[in-house]
C-alpha cells in the first residue's frame, strides 16, 4: 500500500527527485517494481517541502493520481528544496476524506507517511485510539489508519521524543494490538529522517561526501549503492549518517 520517499542533501527540483529518475515515484504510481501489496498508487498523493530558513514546510495534496496532475508536473519542475517527502496512496479502503488522506501528514516542522494498512481496521487498535486526549481524536484530519498513527507519533514528538523513537514506540504498540499489519513510517524535520521497515519494502542511498541521503519504498534508479533496510528495522539518517536499528515487537 502506497511509495513514499524521503530526501535531505544539495538543493534541487522537486521534479528531478520525484519524476525524472527512470523508475520515480511518479512511475511508482502506476508501476511499482517492489511493493508487496496493491499494483497502482492512484487514490491521492502529495509532497512536502523545506524553504531556507522556514523551519514550517509547505505542502501540495490532491485526491487524484499523480500522473494527471499537470499543475504538480509544472509546479515540480519549478520549487527547488534541500529537504522533502513525497507519497502516492492506494487507500486501505476506499471513503471521502479526499486530499485530507494523502500524504504527507504535516504539524509545525514535521512530515509524515504511512506506507502500509492496519489489520482490522478500526476495531483493532480502538483502544489505542480510546488512550489518546479527545482533543487529539477530534483533530484527525482523515478517517483513516495513517492518520490515527500520525496521531500516536505526534502525541510522542510534543512530549520530546526524538524523530526515531517517534516511530518505534507507535509501530509496536500497533504491531500489538493488530498483528499482521504492515508499518512502514517515514518521519522528517527537515533535518532528520527517521522511517520503519515493517512489512515491506524500505531502501537507502547515502552519500556522505555531498551530505545526501535518500530513505525510500524502492529505489527509483538502477544506482548499485541502493541498501534494502531488513525488516524490522529503524533507520535513522542525516545528510551524513544512516544508523539501523532492530526492533523488536512488544512482550504480551
Amino acid at each position: 500500500m502506497c511509495r513514499h520517499l524521503a530526501y535531505l542533501g544539495p538543493e534541487v527540483a522537486l521534479g528531478r527527485l520525484l519524476n525524472e529518475p527512470e523508475h520515480s515515484l511518479v512511475r511508482q504510481s502506476w508501476e511499482p517494481r517492489r511493493q508487496r501489496s496493491g499494483t497502482v498508487n492512484a487514490d491521492g498523493f502529495g509532497v512536502g517541502w523545506y524553504a531556507e530558513g522556514d523551519p514550517v514546510p509547505a505542502r501540495y495534496r490532491r485526491s487524484g493520481p499523480i500522473w494527471s496532475d499537470l499543475g504538480f508536473a509544472d509546479l515540480a519542475r519549478v520549487v527547488r528544496s534541500g529537504a522533502a517527502l513525497a507519497a502516492v496512496r492506494d487507500a486501505t479502503q476506499a471513503g471521502a476524506d479526499g486530499e485530507a488522506a494523502a500524504a504527507p501528514f504535516a504539524d509545525g516542522p514535521w512530515l509524515f507517511s504511512h506506507n502500509g494498512a492496519v489489520r482490522d481496521w478500526p476495531d483493532s487498535v480502538a483502544p489505542l485510539a480510546a488512550a489518546l486526549p479527545p482533543r487529539e481524536l477530534l483533530r484527525l484530519t482523515a478517517r483513516t489508519d495513517s492518520a490515527l498513527i500520525w496521531a500516536l507519533v505526534l502525541q510522542r514528538l510534543r512530549a520530546g521524543d526524538p524523530l526515531g523513537a517517534a516511530l518505534a514506540e507507535p509501530v509496536r504498540e500497533v504491531a500489538s494490538a493488530a498483528p499482521g499489519s504492515r508499518l512502514n513510517l517515514l518521519l522528517t524535520d527537515g533535518v532528520t529522517i527517521a522511517a520503519t521497515a515493517w512489512g515491506d519494502s524500505l531502501w537507502y542511498l547515502a552519500d556522505a561526501r555531498v551530505g545526501r541521503a535518500v530513505v525510500a519504498s524502492e529505489p527509483y534508479d538502477d544506482d548499485t549503492r541502493w541498501c534494502e533496510v531488513p525488516d524490522r528495522t529503524l533507520l535513522t539518517a542525516t545528510r551524513t549518517r544512516v544508523e539501523l536499528t532492530p526492533l523488536k515487537e512488544n512482550s504480551p
